[in-house]
């Protein structure tokens, strides 16, 4: 895992006293909100609905346990004991005091962590796959690219205030775990014909009020012209992009009006520009350097086959279930990757509380060599588990509330805090979210509907991801009621797609209803019981749907 430098020491601590001073000059009146209001947002600090709300950034999700538990510190000492896990792999902390804000920092520092970067019209954190370092079908572990680039644009001059947030993935596998495609730069790393380690580069990409798909720009980018095409596409994107209009003013609008192809000619053309200094390539030592700091663990050899791991399947049909779908392969024989779901039955996505922080924390020491990974789909994971271990570990998440076994089941909901507790949100989420949980909840019915990725936004930023759902719900404001409309045929994996529109919404008191509805046409429509939601939505299109849902025409 990365370790801080002299730089990333000296600056985050220069970074917590200045803002220390500048809380301590709005508590006293001297800057009014207006004023204080973008101080406290490039530290990460927001004015919520009730309170504010600091969110901690969690570069490429990556957690060590010693960080774990300080969130956990965060949440008991300064906050209501738990805290929200997000799609940006992040952490927020909703109800802090303005005064408390400084020693949380300060705490937060202590551990080598802050929350720069987490707000503001900047370079956000980077993300990537969950399973990074550990992913048996990876090309390499792609976290080494993202903390260069972390580094690259951490309080980068040129780019602090941007047209408009930016967003940035990278995977390592042809799987896509990390939606990179719905990014403003999506970065898939691969190698040539020549064994040569480089990246297929997508620009233009995002949800919000406008989704669209990130488009190739670059079939193969060399590792060592990693920034300085980075930086290319970045200053195309902050001379061009939309001042005039926040909602036009994402590098997809840009690239949508002017046009893929003439982007990216405009692309290589600054990129020849910024290559000619050779400021920006990156050399073999400075990636090895890097790259060192993401060796994988040490692990003791194990055999391939583990009989205890089996045997624990044979006897307990909840531990099976767990092994199926939250147990995933490693790259190392005899090892698995777990993951922790924050989505029981009736819970509140994405939520841990300070104990369950803890819990995880130790469980990592114990098994998994100290390391968590935070998800885009709102989970915890512990990358590197013996496969001997894993009836040990799940006994101690069945102790702490945490052994639900629905990762990527119909159970397993992204959604966002919505009305509850966010300004700018038009609907509630996290009930509609409990709601559907609790009617699919039965693990007979999850194992009948297989894998289906419910994802709920209380607004048309879709910080929920819904227009990625295989089945998506937006929260809408009609007239002073909640409505929620449906999409149907997202994705966010290699096969993204944008989900269409179904028809008119529904009431918060009809949706989980309509829910219902979809599904059991899915299952009495579907070819195969292994043909999935979402494999049935392409193959069928919505007309079925739309006739179940509103009636034939």
């Amino acid at each position: 895992m990365y370790r801080y430098d002299e730089f990333d020491h000296d600056f985050v601590q220069a970074r917590t006293a200045q803002f220390a001073d500048q809380v301590e000059r709005r508590l006293s009146g001297e800057l009014t909100e207006e004023q204080f209001r973008p101080l406290r947002l490039m530290n990460g600090l927001y004015l919520q609905l009730h309170a504010y709300m600091l969110r901690i950034a969690v570069p490429y999700g990556t957690l060590s346990s010693k960080q774990m538990r300080m969130l956990a510190h965060v949440g008991r000492t300064y906050d209501r004991n738990y805290g929200h896990f997000t799609t940006r792999q992040n952490l927020q902390f909703n109800w802090p005091t303005l005064k408390d804000v400084p020693a949380i920092l300060r705490d937060l520092a202590s551990v080598e962590m802050h929350a720069l970067q987490t707000s503001g019209n900047c370079i956000r954190n980077v993300t990537t796959d969950h399973f990074a370092g550990a992913a048996a079908d990876e090309v390499a572990d792609p976290r080494p690219y993202c903390e260069i680039l972390r580094q690259w644009s951490s309080i980068h001059p040129e780019f602090s205030y941007l047209p408009r947030k930016f967003k940035i993935a990278v995977i390592a596998s042809p799987k896509d775990r990390a939606a990179m495609q719905f990014h403003d730069i999506g970065l898939e790393l691969k190698r040539n014909d020549a064994g040569e380690t480089g990246f297929a580069v997508f620009v233009g990409g995002g949800l919000g009020r406008t989704p669209m798909i990130g488009h190739r720009v670059r079939d193969f980018l060399p590792e060592e012209d990693l920034l300085a095409y980075v930086e290319a596409i970045m200053r195309v994107y902050n001379l061009h992009g939309r001042r005039d209009n926040k909602y036009k003013a994402r590098i997809k609008i840009l690239v949508h009006e002017t046009g893929a192809e003439e982007i990216a000619r405009q692309i290589e053309a600054e990129f020849a520009e910024v290559r000619k200094t050779d400021l920006l390539r990156l050399p073999e030592d400075e990636i090895a350097r890097i790259q060192a700091y993401f060796q994988p663990p040490a692990l003791p050899e194990k055999p391939a086959r583990s009989s205890a791991f089996e045997a624990a399947k044979a006897d307990s049909r909840a531990f099976a279930a767990f092994a199926q779908n939250n147990v995933s392969a490693h790259k190392a024989a005899g090892y698995g990757i777990v993951t922790v779901s924050l989505k029981p039955i009736g819970g509140i996505p994405g939520d841990a509380t300070d104990a369950q922080m803890d819990v995880v924390a130790d469980l990592a020491d114990r098994f998994s060599q100290s390391e968590i990974r935070v998800s885009h789909e709102q989970n915890l994971v512990l990358p590197h588990v013996a496969l001997d271990d894993v009836p040990a570990l799940y006994a101690e998440l069945k102790a702490h509330g945490l052994e639900t076994g629905n990762a990527g089941l119909v159970t397993d909901i992204i959604a966002c805090p919505g009305l509850d507790y966010c300004a700018l949100a038009n609907a509630r989420s996290i009930n509609i979210a409990q709601d559907l949980s609790n009617r699919f909840g039965s693990a007979e019915k999850q194992a009948e509907i297989g894998e289906l990725k419910i994802k709920i936004s209380g607004c048309i930023n879709a910080c929920g991801h819904h227009h990625a759902g295989h089945i998506g719900i937006l929260g809408v404001d009609k007239r002073g009621e909640e409505v929620y409309q449906v999409t149907l045929g997202g994705s966010g994996d290699e096969t993204a797609a944008v989900g269409a529109l179904v028809g008119p919404g529904f009431t918060g008191e009809e949706i989980g209803g309509a829910i219902e509805t979809v599904v059991d046409t899915y299952l009495k429509l579907r070819e195969r019981p292994d043909e999935t939601f979402l494999a049935a939505v392409r193959r069928l299109g919505q007309k079925p749907f739309k006739e179940a849902l509103y009636g034939a025409a």
